[in-house]
């Protein structure tokens, strides 16, 4: 397969290269800064320089063509502002969906948060709330689509190794999820045509991924 992947210097975005690289596929990751090229070169990928608040979805469904999976995993960061939370999670999550179907790439996954589907009945402006209110947006976005698309919705992220134990499911309740198991499932659902319409949730758990994903 071909996988482009938005944000692709992100933490879970490099190992999902480096998983995917091992397995033989080509990646390419969209990344804002040149000086990250390395970092994905190193984890055998390619690097498209594209700043996706600033490039028109013809830009990117250059890149984007001939691809066989897209995969939106970009994110403003914690120490972002709320108006890149809608630039970011809201409007790059958009521009990517429009040029998947401009370049008439059908599977698209799409990283969101749990707990975006609270947003609507949240009344506070607290950063926090904003960035659901984004990633509830971009869900929206994406279910309105002709595309094959996953919404995969991870719990609280850490840094731990990955145990290859998860809980996907439609719901799977509060809970917390390693990175390296997130890219494990992320690589997996590439090539799962039963989570094609499905917003999924994601959490540490006693399943083996490949059971996890087979049993959809």
């Amino acid at each position: 397969m071909r996988v482009v992947i938005a944000g692709g210097h992100g933490q879970i975005a490099l190992r999902l290269t480096r998983l995917l690289a091992d397995d033989g596929h080509e990646v390419v990751g969209l990344v804002r800064n040149p000086d990250h090229e390395a970092d994905l070169t190193a984890a055998g990928g390619l690097a498209a320089v594209l700043d996706l608040e600033q490039a028109d979805a013809a830009a990117v469904a250059g890149v984007l063509s001939g691809a066989d999976v897209a995969v939106f995993a970009a994110g403003a960061g914690p120490g972002s502002g709320n108006a890149r939370k809608d630039t970011v999670d809201r409007g790059a999550a958009a521009l990517f969906a429009d040029a998947s179907e401009q370049a008439g790439v059908r599977r698209h996954i799409q990283v969101g948060s749990m707990g975006a589907d609270r947003a609507p009945s949240l009344t506070d402006d607290e950063t926090f709330t904003v960035y659901l209110r984004a990633k509830w947006a971009a869900e929206e976005d994406l279910r309105s689509r002709d595309l094959d698309w996953t919404v995969l919705r991870p719990g609280g992220l850490t840094n731990d190794p990955g145990t290859g134990q998860v809980l996907l499911a439609d719901k799977t309740g509060n809970g917390r999820i390693s990175r390296d198991d997130v890219a494990l499932v992320l690589a997996g659902l590439c090539d799962t045509p039963a989570s094609i319409g499905r917003t999924l949730e994601l959490v540490a758990g006693h399943t083996p991924v490949a059971e996890a994903l087979t049993t959809l």
